[in-house]
């Protein structure tokens, strides 16, 4: 087989061209660019892109640090909020009419001494300062925390309310001692006393019978005249004005909790 082993193999130099794409000089044609104009819109395609995610990135950090610093309206709320203190007095009075105090046995004890988790719902009336108008009720239960021999009283932990008609309510929590005076925290309120804190001195004239407030108040507009008023000294013989006392509409503010 001569001819056969007379065969070398040998690379062909002929390029076809690829019927499905065309030549790059009609590839240009096509398009209607330069290799120029390729160029520069590569580059002015880059240069968008950066500024996008730039652009991307600082929204993204601006958002983040919103999220993680909290909205500046708050603050501005929160600054908006009148600071100023105002002081009310009331006088909460027991006159053996609103079968209160109740006593709830939850203790283990079988004897009459209250012991630890005995609870004790109340409601008592509500006058003014000056003892010369019925402003409403307070209403809460207290929970007896620890009997204290030694002062002969206890100390309870109360959450109870101040009703004053139609001008709202006033919340507190706190520590209630029947032996001698301390404060309570403003929870909050309804009414004209919405968005209200601050604290409120008990004092404790005659347990249960006869007690006295002072509210020191915050974060709410100047309450109305009505509600204040040169106080009356505590005393173990205060008492209401007859009117107050009787409801009568000269005694009382609109609508009295009752």
């Amino acid at each position: 087989m001569a001819s056969l082993r007379s065969l070398r193999p040998f690379s062909s130099s002929l390029r076809l061209p690829n019927p499905r794409s065309p030549p790059p000089s009609q590839t240009k044609s096509l398009l209607g660019f330069s290799s120029s104009t390729n160029n520069n819109l590569s580059l002015s395609l880059s240069s968008k892109f950066l500024s996008t995610t730039t652009t991307t990135t600082t929204t993204s950090r601006k958002l983040s640090t919103t999220a993680w610093f909290g909205k500046k309206s708050d603050s501005s709320t929160e600054t908006s909020r009148p600071s100023n203190v105002q002081e009310l007095f009331v006088y909460e009075m027991n006159e053996r009419d609103r079968d209160s105090p109740a006593i709830l046995k939850l203790s283990k004890k079988t004897d009459t001494t209250l012991s630890l988790g005995d609870l004790v719902p109340f409601t008592n009336k509500l006058y003014s300062g000056d003892l010369q108008k019925r402003f409403g009720i307070t209403a809460g239960i207290c929970v007896l925390i620890q009997h204290v021999p030694e002062k002969k009283g206890d100390r309870y932990e109360a959450i109870y309310s101040f009703y004053f008609g139609d001008y709202g309510h006033i919340s507190v929590q706190g520590p209630y001692l029947t032996y001698e005076d301390t404060y309570l925290a403003v929870t909050g309120g309804s009414g004209i006393f919405e968005g209200v804190y601050g604290k409120v001195k008990l004092q404790q004239i005659i347990f249960p019978i006869k007690l006295f407030y002072t509210f020191y108040l915050k974060g709410i507009p100047d309450l109305p005249k009505e509600l204040l008023g040169k106080p009356v000294e505590p005393s173990p013989t205060v008492e209401p004005a007859p009117a107050a006392k009787a409801t009568e509409p000269h005694g009382v503010i609109r609508n009295f909790t009752n």
